[in-house]
């Protein structure tokens, strides 16, 4: 009887979900979020470009292989390796399948296939239950550090007809919008199934950044998540440092999460983008905001006193995420003030570092230590600190270079390949402080190549111009 009393009242939700405000994961298909080669490939730009993409709605030839030819002619772009052409034409193959298929896969929110109704789900759940599968398998992309797998990925995003339910999103942010979620549905037989749906009816094409994965808690979402999601059409488009079986690597109970893999590999195309080279690095390297050196805390602040003018700067209490608030040092004009031990030893997390940079777009974050074994938690929390999709600014005091901040961070592999001890050389001295952990090593490279695209002379000036597009008119 409960379970029909669940059925029923999600049916209800689902017949007033399209009248309703969409929920903190919506929008579904915005324009809003332009594609920026400056941001993640300012190599690529030659000269900036104000003309719009001809969309799936007005041209009858369309596809990010043709628009990246389109600009590749008009000479808005550099020609890019062999490696993202590749790419690309896996991603031109989709495209075209999607289009081909947009009424099977329930891609355009206005047909009346792709809208819910109380009959049909209530039919499609008791009387015929089947699954919703996808006839398009969708598209795995991973590779190291700066290959351009989320300009890619935009790319593809950016073509679709403005009709589709699809949806661009951060793997962080996807996540915290599905504990949100689950924290509304609490208390019902099979929270997840709800939430499935949910996101489901909002997106059935779901592009997802940066699929990293080292929580035991979004470990063993994930896989029963993306049973219901996959068996209600979605079509996943994913980028990733890491091969779908290397996902979630020696985590906690594992096995609970090997499912999801087998299901990935199922439901996905799988590529990898290989290259030697590191785009991002290949930015204008300048010293930016990045300092080095011990008792240096006085140019910070002084800086950071620059950057806020004649606002007058102080302590300030910030809600970040479900209700939960962040004590703020200084704080003035948008720029916050840290110590690092303030940010990255106390137990926050991606939750919190999001809504941080929601509040703020410039943090100063003083005294950023050598990582090794002795602080390994801090290193997770800084890794996550650095976070790419915020666009923020960053001033910092550092004991090291990005490199040599993380040189005794390294995955089990990297450990291997370290030479023997020797009679000369002790084990003490041998093992101090080597931190072997194969998810900090993998994001070792994303953030060493991060800190140094965000001190580049273009990262800053794209950062500027932000700041003066939101600056009101007057």
């Amino acid at each position: 009887m409960r379970s029909l009393l669940f059925s029923l009242r999600r049916v209800t939700l689902l017949s007033r979900h399209h009248h309703q405000q969409p929920h903190a994961f919506a929008p579904i298909r915005t324009r809003s979020i332009p594609i920026n080669p400056t941001s993640s490939f300012p190599y690529l730009l030659r000269h900036s470009s104000s003309s719009s993409h001809p969309n799936g709605d007005d041209a009858k030839v369309a596809g990010p292989l043709v628009e990246y030819e389109r600009r590749i002619v008009a000479g808005e772009l550099l020609d890019g390796d062999l490696c993202q052409l590749g790419t690309l034409r896996e991603l031109q193959r989709l495209y075209d399948e999607l289009v081909q298929s947009a009424d099977a896969c329930r891609l355009d929110r206005y047909s009346a296939s792709a809208k819910p109704t109380r009959s049909n789900w209530f039919w499609n759940k008791f009387v015929s239950p089947h699954s919703s599968v996808s006839p398009v398998k969708g598209l795995y992309l991973y590779g190291g550090v700066g290959t351009g797998k989320t300009m890619l990925m935009d790319l593809f995003f950016h073509q679709l007809p403005s009709s589709w339910r699809a949806q661009r999103i951060h793997f962080h942010n996807f996540m915290l919008s599905v504990h949100s979620r689950l924290q509304m549905h609490k208390g019902l037989e099979d929270p997840l199934e709800v939430v499935g749906l949910e996101i489901a009816d909002e997106a059935i094409l779901l592009c997802l950044d940066e699929f990293m994965v080292n929580d035991v808690a979004d470990a063993l979402i994930l896989n029963r998540l993306f049973r219901h999601l996959f068996n209600n059409g979605i079509v996943l488009v994913a980028t990733s440092n890491r091969a779908p079986d290397n996902l979630y690597e020696r985590g906690l109970q594992r096995d609970l999460f090997l499912p999801f893999i087998a299901a990935l590999k199922e439901r996905c195309v799988v590529r990898e983008i290989g290259s030697s080279v590191d785009y991002r690095k290949l930015t204008s390297a300048e010293e930016g905001f990045y300092f080095i050196g011990r008792d240096i805390s006085g140019l910070l602040k002084q800086k950071f006193q620059q950057l806020v003018g004649d606002e007058p700067a102080g302590p300030q209490v910030v809600e970040v995420v479900m209700g939960r608030k962040l004590q703020v040092p200084l704080a003035a004009d948008g720029c916050a003030y840290f110590l690092f031990e303030e940010l990255c030893d106390r137990p926050l997390g991606a939750a919190d570092y999001l809504g941080l940079f929601k509040k703020f777009h410039t943090l100063a974050l003083e005294g950023v230590p050598m990582f090794g074994l002795h602080n390994r938690t801090a290193a997770y929390r800084f890794v996550t600190l650095v976070m790419y999709e915020t666009k923020a600014r960053l001033l910092c005091t550092a004991e090291g270079s990005p490199l040599e901040l993380l040189e005794s961070i390294v995955t089990i592999a990297d450990a291997q390949q370290i030479a023997p001890r020797t009679s000369s050389r002790s084990r003490k001295s041998d093992d101090i402080d080597l931190c072997v952990d194969n998810e900090l090593g993998f994001a070792k490279d994303r953030t060493i190549s991060r800190l140094t695209e965000m001190n580049s002379k273009e990262y800053l000036e794209q950062h500027s111009t932000m700041l003066q597009e939101k600056q009101p008119s007057l």
